[in-house]
This record gives structure tokens, C-alpha cells and sequence, in this order.
């Protein structure tokens, strides 16, 4: 048995002292090469420090708070015979020296050598001990630079290297010209912002077979983009006093069902579908007929478990903002558990879709076919707008805004039409009042 000295790494450029924040391991425990043993902080960082070597701990530097100088006293290791000779007789061999560079090596820096950097004259076990360690890294069929490859490091150190993406090439390493994993740690500790990080992890490629209501629902937006020339029309309108009403009538609603926006949202465009015939019809391209239903049977698109579904709620333009309320809460549910039936699955002239609140800003939806329009209420957003006074004075407020997409078949709506439709709309949602009268 014989002792091993660690000194204190060079942990970064221009860093001469570090800090022990503390200590891992204590007097008497036995520690494994590579264990994390201290916590040590910088002036720029806190960085962890592993043992080179195996063996018992018979004395450590200082406790929490201490200041150690690179190159001092850090630990002293008691190791097997065998590994202590190999230690003691690789730091006798000196550093290959560069041929511009002729200074000698401070003798601080010999003291904790462990294996030098490969060099001419080196014995066979340095050799095999080389072999074994590139061999290892080869086993996991990860490629490497020529840098990489002359870089002195364990197996472990060069796998967690490559699954953060970092050349140990660019790693400075101890004095010994060996990388650990504390010289990994100070490497990404100095380079946070370098990205070094995975942006995540591989995974197996799967084949999904098409089929069900995925395979329909493929079908029909195939050939609705394939067979209907769309457009999109997108208006910004102020929903603050409509979202105002909202929460007055939510806050006296007793026994209803509590409102959202989209029932708001439905009784606005049933009030003016009368005016605009042409967005609730339905085409049938192989007979040319175009037919304007006097009723709307309104789809309502909804992501449940299963895909997407578009129960419809029946004769809408007939129900009040709380019926409306209770038929979207209904079929909803019976969307996602599947106990919708196949009539409540069926029969729309017009579709209303909306992400709530991951609308985006704007969308441009596909439509239903067969019908000719489908609208798309998108996120609420809070912003500063210019608003007049009632004395007439131009006043800077908070104000919620929302943008209505409609997307239409051009072989049936105008694009006139389509904007009258929603300007229209805007006035209704910024007038809410509006929608509460006849």
C-alpha cells in the first residue's frame, strides 16, 4: 500500500485558487476512480471533482469555506501497491515538450501526473492501456475526430462527451494531459451558451397503419384541398366588451350551463346568415347544384382521443346563447367518449373550428366538404390600442383583440362576400348588445 497525492486541477484559464463548497467524501471512505469527491467554486463557476485514482481517503485539504491553490494538497488516497508503482512510475516519465516551446514544466504539474500524453519510448503496458481505451470507445460505433482520438480520457468520459455533442479535442485537460469528467464539467461551465447540450434523443421510426376515422378524415381533407379553390379572409376585432358581457352573464347565470365565447360567436353569425346566404350551402360538384339551406345545421370541429370529429348542432339558428352552450357542452362530451351518433355526426352546412387557446394569431382552415365556408375564431390576445373618448379625446387602453379566420370555396362565395360576412360579424361582437335583441 502506498499514498496518492491529488493536487488541485487547473479548473480554467487565468484561475489560480478555488473554494470547497463541500465535500463529498470524508477521511476513511473508499472512493472508486472517476467518483465525485468535491464541490469546489471558482470565481466563475462551481465545478465538480472526481478522483483519478481507487482507493481509501486518509486526508483531505480543508473543509467548507477553505481556499485551496491549483496545484496544492487536495486529497490524499491510500492505493493498492501495484497502481501506486504505476502511478509513481509514469510521473517520472516526462511530457512530450513542443519543439517552439522549450520551457520546462513547473514541477507542481508532475506531481499529479497519472498517465502522461502518448510519446516515444513509452513502455507496452502505457500502449495496451491505450488500446484498451480506444477500443472501448470504437465498441460504440461512434465516429471521432483525429483530435478525439489522441485525447487521453476513460470510456465514460468520451461517451458522456459525445452525447453532449462536445469535441474533447476542445477540452482543456489536467496536467497530466488527461480529461476527466471535472474538466468536462469546467469545459461546459465556461461555454453555457455554447449549445453543447442535445436538443433531445433519437427514437425508433414506426409505421402507423390509416385507418378508421384517421383514414376518413385523411380522405375527406384530400379531397376537399384536391376539388374546392380556397381562400382565407382574416379580420382583427375588439372583443373586450363582448368578453365584459361574458363574465356579467357568467357571474348571474344561476343554474345555466357557463357560457364560453363560442356560443357568442355561433348566435353572431346565425343573426346574419339570412343576409348572406351563400357562406350556409352546401355544393354538389358532380351535378353543379348549389343548395343555401334555410336552416343552420352548424359543425362544431372537435380534437378528441380518436382524431378529429364534427358533431353538429342542429337548427343553431333557433337557440339562445344558453341553449347553444348546453347543445356544444352535450355533444362535446359525446364526442370524446364515442357516444355521439351518427346523426349528430352528419348534416352540417357550416362549420366553426377553433383551437381555443392555442389559436395562433390567424389559421386558415380546410373546409368541410361539402360545404362551401368554414370560420375559425383564433386566441385572445391583450394589447394597447387608441381608443376615442365620449368627450371625443383619443386615449391609449388595454384592450382584448381576437382575429376571425374564414377560408371559402371561390367557386361559390366571392371574396366580397366573405369580408362583408365577417366585418358584419365584427360589428356584432363589438356592439354585443346586439346579440341579445331580435
Amino acid at each position: 500500500m502506498s499514498e496518492f497525492t491529488f493536487n488541485m486541477p487547473d479548473v480554467g484559464e487565468g484561475v489560480a485558487e478555488a473554494e470547497i463548497v463541500e465535500w463529498q467524501v470524508k477521511v476513511g471512505d473508499t472512493v472508486e476512480e472517476d467518483q465525485h469527491i468535491v464541490d469546489v467554486m471558482t470565481d466563475k463557476a462551481t465545478i465538480d471533482i472526481e478522483s483519478p485514482v481507487t482507493g481509501t481517503v486518509v486526508e483531505v485539504a480543508g473543509e467548507a469555506g477553505d481556499i485551496v491553490a491549483v496545484g496544492a494538497m487536495l486529497l490524499v488516497v491510500e492505493v493498492e501497491g501495484e497502481v501506486a508503482d504505476e502511478v509513481e512510475q509514469e510521473a517520472e516519465e516526462p511530457a512530450p515538450e513542443p519543439e517552439s516551446e522549450p520551457d520546462v514544466e513547473p514541477d507542481h504539474a508532475k506531481k499529479d501526473t497519472i498517465r502522461p500524453e502518448p510519446a516515444e519510448g513509452r513502455d507496452e503496458s502505457a500502449d495496451a492501456r491505450a488500446s484498451e481505451s480506444e477500443t472501448a470507445q470504437g465498441a460504440t460505433g461512434s465516429a471521432r475526430t483525429d483530435t478525439e482520438a489522441k485525447v487521453l480520457a476513460t470510456p465514460a468520459v468520451r461517451k458522456r462527451a459525445r452525447d453532449l455533442g462536445v469535441d474533447l479535442g476542445e477540452v482543456k485537460p489536467a496536467a497530466d494531459g488527461r480529461v476527466r469528467h471535472a474538466d468536462l464539467d469546467a469545459f461546459l461551465s465556461y461555454n453555457a451558451g455554447g449549445g453543447f447540450a442535445p436538443a433531445g434523443k433519437a427514437r425508433e421510426d414506426e409505421e402507423i397503419k390509416v385507418i378508421g376515422l384517421r383514414k376518413r378524415i385523411a380522405q375527406n381533407m384530400a379531397a376537399s384541398k384536391r376539388s374546392i379553390p380556397h381562400f382565407s379572409y382574416v379580420e382583427e376585432c375588439d372583443v373586450t366588451e363582448l368578453e365584459r358581457m361574458r363574465a356579467d352573464l357568467n357571474a348571474n347565470r344561476g343554474n345555466k350551463p357557463k357560457l364560453t365565447m363560442l356560443p357568442l360567436l355561433i348566435s353572431a353569425f346565425c343573426k346574419l346568415i339570412p343576409d348572406y346566404p351563400m357562406i350556409n350551402a352546401r355544393y354538389d360538384d358532380e351535378a353543379n347544384v348549389v343548395t343555401r339551406h334555410g336552416a343552420v345545421h352548424l359543425g362544431m370541429a372537435a380534437q378528441t382521443d380518436n382524431g378529429l370529429m364534427v358533431p353538429v348542432i342542429k337548427d343553431a339558428q333557433s337557440k339562445n346563447i344558453w341553449q347553444l352552450a348546453r347543445e356544444i357542452g352535450r355533444l362535446a362530451e359525446a364526442a370524446r367518449d364515442g357516444s355521439a351518433k351518427s346523426d349528430e355526426l352528419s348534416g352540417s352546412t357550416l362549420t366553426v373550428t377553433s383551437l381555443g387557446p392555442l389559436g395562433g394569431v390567424a389559421t386558415t382552415p380546410v373546409i368541410n366538404r361539402p360545404e362551401v365556408a368554414i370560420i375559425g375564431p383564433n386566441r385572445i390576445i391583450e394589447r394597447p390600442m387608441f381608443v376615442t373618448g365620449p368627450d371625443g379625446v383619443e386615449r391609449i387602453e388595454k384592450r382584448k383583440l381576437m382575429n376571425i379566420s374564414i377560408s371559402c370555396d371561390h367557386r361559390v362565395v366571392d371574396g366580397y362576400d366573405a369580408a362583408s360576412f365577417i366585418q358584419d360579424v365584427k360589428k356584432l361582437i363589438e356592439t354585443p348588445v346586439l346579440l341579445l335583441t331580435e
